[in-house]
Formats: C-alpha cells, sequence, structure tokens
C-alpha cells in the first residue's frame, strides 16, 4: 500500500505540471484572440468614420448640383420665353431695323455715318505730327 500512495503521489506530481503549461497555453490564445478582437474593432470603427464622412461629402455634393440644376430649369425657362418673344413677328422686325439697318415697306431709311467725323479728326491729329517733326 504504501508503494500504491508513492505511486499515487508520483503520478499527481507528474501531471500538476501539465496543467501548468495547458494554462499558460491557453492564457496566450486568449491574449491572442484578444488583439485579433481588438484589430477587427479598430478596422470597424475606421470603416464607420470613413463611411460618415463620405455620406457628409456626398450630401454637399448633392445640395450643390441641385442648386445648379435648378438654375440651369431657371435659366432654360427664361431662354424658351426669350424664344417666344423673339419669334413674334413685331420683335424679328425690331430686330431686323435696328441691327440689319432694314426699313419697312413704305419708310425711307437715313444712315448717318460718325464714322468719317472720327476719321478727319484722327487725320488733322496725324497732320499735326508730321507738322511736328519737320520742325
Amino acid at each position: 500500500m504504501a508503494e500504491n500512495i508513492e505511486q499515487e503521489n508520483s503520478t499527481e506530481e507528474a501531471t500538476r505540471p501539465a496543467p501548468v503549461k495547458s494554462s499558460n497555453k491557453t492564457g496566450f490564445y486568449y491574449s491572442f484572440l484578444t488583439l485579433v478582437l481588438l484589430l477587427c474593432l479598430i478596422q470597424i470603427g475606421f470603416g464607420a468614420i470613413l463611411n460618415i464622412s463620405k455620406t457628409i461629402s456626398y450630401r454637399a455634393k448633392i445640395s450643390t448640383l441641385t442648386k445648379i440644376r435648378d438654375e440651369a430649369e431657371n435659366q432654360n425657362q427664361e431662354l424658351k420665353q426669350d424664344i417666344k418673344m423673339f419669334s413674334s413677328m413685331s420683335s424679328l422686325e425690331g430686330i431686323a431695323r435696328n441691327n440689319l439697318k432694314m426699313a419697312g415697306e413704305d419708310e425711307v431709311l437715313i444712315l448717318i455715318n460718325n464714322n468719317q467725323q472720327q476719321n478727319n479728326s484722327k487725320k488733322k491729329k496725324f497732320k499735326h505730327k508730321k507738322n511736328k517733326k519737320k520742325k
């Protein structure tokens, strides 16, 4: 019996260091899993921050684009109204009279050319300059 007790004690001593080794291994695994979990949480946090910032910038772009679109629609409406105004016969006649120097059927068009007066004054100045150079 004494031998059995000694053998049991020796087997208990042999088995005691084994749990210490397994607890070290489980501690390492837990710490490794904790680090992996922390890295995943950091990755999720950065992803959320980037998504929020992109959402804010896209909303700002959408608002500016809607403003531009509204301005373009308003300008389009104004241009349509201008086309309607200019396509009427009286407005076309006014454009022809003012820009193209045209007259109606019973009208006589008289043009006064102001360019000759300007040319004469330029020539006179030019002649004076020549006279000054000769002296």
